[in-house]
C-alpha cells in the first residue's frame, strides 16, 4: 500500500500569472492547482518548503494528501510538478481532486529482490532494468507502493515480463496489449566479444 497520507494548508490565490508567481516564490511560496472530479479547478498557494521536503521524501506521486483550503479539506493526488532546473526548488504543482471511488493512473516504482539467488547475477551477468516504474490503474485509496521483482533463479539471457510480477489487488497496468519487459539478465560487455576472446584466449 502506499505510504501514509499528509496534510498540507494552503490558501486560495486570487492572482495568476508570471509575475505573481515570481512574488509568491520570493515570500516562500508555490503556486499549485487542483483540478478533476468534474468540478471547477482552485488556484492556490502551499509553503514551499512543506511541499519540496514532501518530494525528497519519495513516493510523492503515490501518496493520496489532504490540503486544507481555508477550512475546506479536499484530498488529492499529486500528478504533476516542476523543479527549478538550476535551484532545485518547486515552482508549481498540480494536484487531482480525488474521492473514495476515484480510478487514478499512477506510476508506480520497481523494487528488485533476492539478486544474490540470481545464477545470472552470480556469473557475472548484470541486471538490466528496462522499466524503473509500471503505469499502473488503481483506486485512490490502494495506490501501491511499489512492485516487487524476485530475481530468484534467474539466469543470463532470462526476460522478467509484466506477467512474472504478482500485481496488487485492484491494480492493472495501463499496457494491455503485450506482456512488456520490466529487466533482462544481460551478458556483462567485458570478456564477451569474439574478438576479445580470440585475442586473449588465456583470460578465459
Amino acid at each position: 500500500m502506499s505510504h501514509d497520507t499528509y496534510e498540507l494548508k494552503a490558501e486560495k490565490r486570487e492572482r495568476v500569472g508570471k509575475g505573481s508567481s515570481r512574488e509568491l516564490r520570493r515570500n516562500g511560496l508555490i503556486p499549485a492547482v487542483i483540478y478533476g472530479d468534474k468540478q471547477e479547478p482552485i488556484a492556490i498557494t502551499l509553503p514551499s518548503k512543506d511541499v519540496t521536503l514532501k518530494i525528497h521524501a519519495g513516493g510523492f506521486m503515490t501518496t493520496v494528501a489532504t490540503i486544507d483550503v481555508g477550512g475546506e479539506k479536499i484530498r488529492v493526488l499529486p500528478k504533476d510538478y516542476q523543479l527549478d532546473p538550476v535551484r532545485d526548488f518547486t515552482m508549481h504543482v498540480d494536484f487531482l481532486r480525488v474521492s473514495k471511488d476515484s480510478q487514478v493512473t499512477v506510476a508506480v516504482p520497481v523494487h528488485f529482490i533476492n539478486d544474490e539467488k540470481s545464477p545470472g547475477i552470480k556469473a557475472g551477468g548484470v541486471l538490466n532494468i528496462v522499466r524503473h516504474d509500471v503505469e499502473m490503474s488503481c483506486s485512490a485509496d490502494a495506490i501501491p507502493e511499489f512492485l516487487t521483482v524476485d530475481l530468484s533463479g534467474l539466469k543470463v539471457g532470462d526476460t522478467v515480463h509484466i506477467s512474472h510480477v504478482t500485481l496488487p489487488a485492484g491494480a492493472t497496468p495501463i499496457i494491455t496489449d503485450r506482456d512488456f519487459t520490466i529487466a533482462t539478465i544481460a551478458v556483462p560487455a567485458a570478456g564477451v566479444s569474439e574478438e576479445e576472446t580470440e585475442t586473449a584466449p588465456e583470460a578465459e
